[in-house]
């Protein structure tokens, strides 16, 4: 006896800390069940100890009272099992007693199809379907069918394990009792002191067996009396010390029992007097088991004989099963609450224990658990609410547990139990925090919701559970046979993921929250962000991989978007709370960042090309066919290669981007349009300083003698160098500028249709794609318009001051004016236009031509109006002037060949308003002069007028060009006039 103490003692923080859990093992061939919810003994009993002494309660509280005396017959004339043998001595003495069982445990067992309790449960029977009831298992050969227990009773036995010899030893003892105790009740007993006082040694034949039971009996009265009585101790207690003596006194030496024992009758005397004691101070029977948690461990025991032992599945005679144990709750203290409540824990830890495939079981659970949840609104008994605390927090732990993965949980195949196993877990959820949780009670209801928050949970748990081992899977699947990115492989399975969560998992979860696809994918768009958002960080460069990631990111939070928005569509707010949890990604963006660095960096290139190659260019006629510079050619062969590279970038915004690469691309044709007519200078780079005003020497021999020149205009030379030797401002080298510019231009067009096929060619082509989209050069366009006619004016100005400056000042109208006409010049200009003719480009040829005639006329009448001293004209001389006029017409005419005489008119315009005012006399031009002067009221003297200002636009109402004709009038009046009045002198 001492040893199974001190053994048991030690032994008790694994023993008894689980005894309903070990004991739920044990029924199922030790299965894996849950630990139990309820608290610690503190007492080393073994769920066999408390399984035997939960099977004494039930007997006893079913046995029946009355004036005749009980008999006992033994369930089989010879048993061996767990309990060994009963004595033949004591076995014929029970057999000749000829008394019968208790009606209650010996009613005949039917079919249990119409169970009402199986029924109320959700729960189909399974009578018709199985051979026997459970456990009725035995021995005999394979094909012999198992025994059917005849009875509730016999059911009971073999669902709680108890062996025939030890059911036979319990019904005696009871039998004895009640011989000897006629009419008490079973309420009023201590049945472990009762045994004790009926059992000697003697008749439990094996020491062993009798020390083990004695052992037990001792510890249920310490855990019933002593450590979990139903009232508290005082300390001072004698009774409680003499119990603890007695027990002590165990440890060493077996308790001598035995009806005459004096040591039995000190035990009864201490033990009767601690189970005497009530709440309220009156003796209404014993106390021994139904302290707390005692009395649950022990009728937990009772419960889980309601569970077949072979299949785990409720035994079709559930309704007389739950019959017998409510016989038992006077003697347990168990009330219908505590009955829901263990029934409830039973029902869902056989479901645990089935592998978790037992639907029924799972519903049943559930149904169980309304009963409790109905049941803690109710109550406020802080034994009941700490025990339903720790059951449902049990509960509720192995649920969260497969909740807050449920992507690791469930799947197709078991799929079907995930509905049961979410709704325990919200009930539970809901029962611990608004009927159990005092800071629940301290806020608004209304603020929380329950259910709403744990699916919220479970679901952001399990997503970011999922996402993270599709990391792992996406890094292994990365390969040299599949050098796809992690992260683009990670995005599809991410989009997979979102897909099988709407289709599986969502529908279920809907029932407890009606946004649960849009909370997944707003958690797989937040875990798959912050990857993204550290990609993009490291990223310095457009390459395919990183196109590629960032589409299917793209792709990814469409897919995501569109989910999370038709899982939204009639929610309070439209969905917006969720889209507001999904920042963008801006996939694009980073991708056009990318970009943007791209076409700069191709750009810069183009521009740093352009830098160095004109400075070399030459601009050499010979250089092709189509008189245009080489560096033309290669530049817009560059732009075209660049065009071609970015519409096979594989990214989905060209339309958005194409606008940076074209101002880029504009702006380097541009700068190649500016250098190209940079160093040419323009048409007042040439036009030759009016000498100053001098008046004409009449009657000497000014006509015919050689003055000195006036000072032919200096020359700006080209910035750009040459390699060549050749003058880069030669005529035929301004063609070859001319016709660049004009290339340049012609090819925009080109260039710009080639964008709309490539936009129409692109992945992500729309029909109208081009539509609204301004594809234009237009910076080149105008550089190239300005460029052409400022190299149009520049190659006029420069022929005809530069390169035919001699004929002008150093010939034409020199001395007699008869044999210093404007032949001269026509036969120099007649080769100037045939190069113009055969090396500009059509387009531009005549814009070339016209700049020519321009600065021609502009010339012819420079040497009227401001040839210098050397030239005198009479008006005689007015006849021949217009003659050559009208030859230098006719040149740019050429019978019709030439230019239209609309143009030619409008260009020699200005000559032809001055010439009548050389056939003009004199006085009428001093008379016209003096009255112009004097509407302009610029004389601020009466004798002297002011010499009127040098405008450049000569007319035949502008002061300064009358004036400028006396200047060259070979005649007395003009000169006086011009003495008198602004003492001109007669030479420079």
């Amino acid at each position: 006896m001492s040893r199974l103490f001190r053994e048991s003692r030690r032994d008790s923080s694994s023993s008894n800390g689980s005894s309903a859990a070990a004991a739920a093992a044990a029924s199922t061939g030790g299965g894996g069940g849950l630990p139990s919810p309820f608290p610690d003994l503190g007492v080393p009993l073994s769920a066999a100890d408390l399984r035997e002494a939960a099977y004494e309660v039930l007997v006893a509280s079913s046995r029946t009272t009355g004036g005749k005396p009980l008999t006992y017959i033994p369930q089989a004339a010879a048993s061996a099992g767990g309990g060994g043998p009963a004595s033949p001595a004591s076995a014929s003495s029970v057999s000749s007693a000829n008394a019968s069982s208790s009606p209650s445990l010996q009613r005949s067992l039917t079919s249990a199809a119409a169970s009402k309790m199986k029924k109320a449960l959700g729960l189909r029977s399974s009578a018709s379907s199985k051979g026997g009831s459970p456990g009725s298992g035995g021995g005999g050969g394979k094909s012999a069918p198992p025994r059917r227990p005849a009875t509730v009773g016999e059911l009971m036995r073999v669902q709680m394990r108890v062996s025939e010899p030890a059911d036979a030893r319990i019904r005696r003892g009871l039998l004895r009792i009640a011989a000897s105790q006629l009419g008490r009740r079973a309420e009023s007993m201590v049945l472990p002191l009762e045994f004790l006082q009926q059992f000697k040694a003697s008749d439990i034949p094996d020491p062993q067996e009798y020390e083990a039971w004695q052992s037990r009996n001792l510890k249920l009265l310490e855990a019933g009396l002593l450590v979990h009585p139903l009232v508290p101790l005082n300390k001072s207690d004698v009774s409680a010390q003499r119990l603890r003596q007695i027990i002590r006194g165990a440890y060493d030496r077996p308790l001598e029992t035995g009806k005459n024992s004096e040591s039995m009758q000190v035990l009864r005397s201490a033990v009767m007097s601690l189970a005497g004691r009530s709440d309220d101070g009156t003796s209404d029977g014993c106390h021994w088991a139904d302290g707390f948690p005692l009395n649950l461990h022990l009728y937990q025991m009772l419960v889980e004989a309601c569970f077949d032992n072979d299949d785990g599945t409720v035994v079709d005679e559930i309704d007389e099963v739950m019959e017998l144990l409510k016989k038992t709750w006077g003697i347990l203290g168990i009330n219908q609450m505590l009955h829901n409540l263990c029934f409830a824990w039973a029902l869902f830890n056989q479901f645990v224990m089935s592998g978790q495939v037992d639907i029924e079981l799972l519903s049943a659970a559930g149904n169980q658990l309304a009963e409790v949840a109905k049941d803690a609104k109710t109550t406020k008994d802080p034994n009941y609410s700490k025990v339903l605390s720790s059951t449902l927090s049990s509960i509720m732990g192995w649920t969260e547990k497969r909740l807050l993965a449920y992507h690791e949980t469930f799947n197709t195949s078991n799929i079907e139990s995930m509905q049961g196993i979410v709704s325990i877990g919200v009930s539970a959820a809901r029962v611990l925090v608004e009927d159990i949780s005092h800071e629940y009670r301290r806020r608004r209801k209304e603020e929380t919701d329950v259910a709403r928050s744990r699916i919220e949970t479970y679901i952001r748990s399990s997503l970011r559970t999922a996402f993270a081992q599709r990391m792992e899977e996406a890094d292994s699947k990365r390969s040299s046979r599949n050098p796809t990115p992690v992260l683009s492989i990670l995005a599809k399975d991410i989009g997979d993921l979102a897909i099988k969560e709407k289709n599986l998992y969502s529908p279920i979860l809907k029932t407890w929250h009606p946004l649960a696809s849009g909370v997944a994918v707003a958690t797989l768009h937040s875990c798959f962000g912050n990857e993204l958002k550290q990609f993009i960080a490291g990223l310095t460069e457009l390459t395919p991989d990183t196109v590629q990631v960032l589409k299917a990111a793209d792709k990814l939070e469409k897919d995501l978007v569109n989910i999370a928005v038709e899982d939204s569509v009639d929610s309070d707010d439209g969905g917006k709370s969720l889209i507001r949890e999904m920042p963008p990604y801006e996939a694009e963006n980073a991708i056009a960042n990318l970009v943007k660095v791209w076409i700069k960096e191709r750009i810069d290139r183009l521009k740093g090309w352009v830098d160095r190659t004109l400075k070399q260019e030459t601009w050499n006629p010979a250089a092709n066919r189509e008189n245009i510079a080489p560096s033309c050619v290669e530049m817009l062969r560059m732009v075209g290669e660049t065009l071609d590279a970015f519409f096979q970038l594989p990214i989905p915004m060209h339309p958005v981007l194409l606008p940076d690469l074209m101002f880029g691309l504009d702006r380097s044709l541009q700068l190649f349009v500016s250098k190209a007519k940079s160093g040419c200078g323009t048409r007042n780079s040439f036009m030759p300083q009016l000498p100053p005003l001098t008046r004409c020497e009449v009657g000497s021999n000014i006509l015919f003698k050689k003055k000195e020149k006036p000072q032919n205009p200096q020359y700006r030379g080209s910035q750009n160098g040459t390699t060549n030797g050749a003058d880069p401002l030669a005529l035929p080298q301004l063609c070859v500028r001319l016709n660049t510019l004009q290339f340049v231009r012609g090819e925009l067009e080109n260039l710009e249709k080639k964008i709309k096929t490539g936009l129409r060619n692109v992945e992500s082509a729309q029909a109208d794609v081009t539509d609204g989209l301004d594809i234009k050069f237009e910076l080149c366009q105008t550089a190239c318009q300005e460029g052409i006619q400022q190299l149009c004016e520049t190659t006029a100005y420069k022929v005809t001051f530069y390169d035919l400056g001699h004929v002008l000042w150093d010939i034409l109208y020199i001395g007699d004016i008869a044999s210093s006409r404007i032949e001269i010049l026509l036969r120099e200009l007649d080769p100037i236009l045939e190069t113009i003719s055969g090396m500009v480009h059509n387009k531009v040829r005549n814009r070339a031509i016209t700049a020519l005639m321009k600065a021609i006329f502009d010339g012819f009448l420079l040497v009227l109006l401001a040839g210098g001293p050397l030239r005198a004209f009479t008006r005689q001389d007015s006849q021949i002037i217009e003659d050559d006029f009208k030859a230098l017409k006719d040149l740019f005419l050429a019978d019709g060949d030439g230019l239209p005489e609309e143009l030619v008119d409008k260009a020699s315009s200005q000559v032809k308003n001055v010439l009548p005012l050389l056939r003009t006399d004199s006085e009428s031009l001093i008379d016209r002069f003096k009255r112009m002067m004097a509407e302009s009221n610029r004389s601020g003297a009466k004798n002297r007028l002011p010499l009127p200002p040098t405008t450049g636009h000569w007319s035949p109402n502008e002061p300064n060009t009358v004036l400028r004709v006396l200047c060259y009038r070979y005649d007395e009046t003009a000169t006086k006039f011009l003495k008198k009045t602004y003492n001109l002198p007669k030479k420079i």
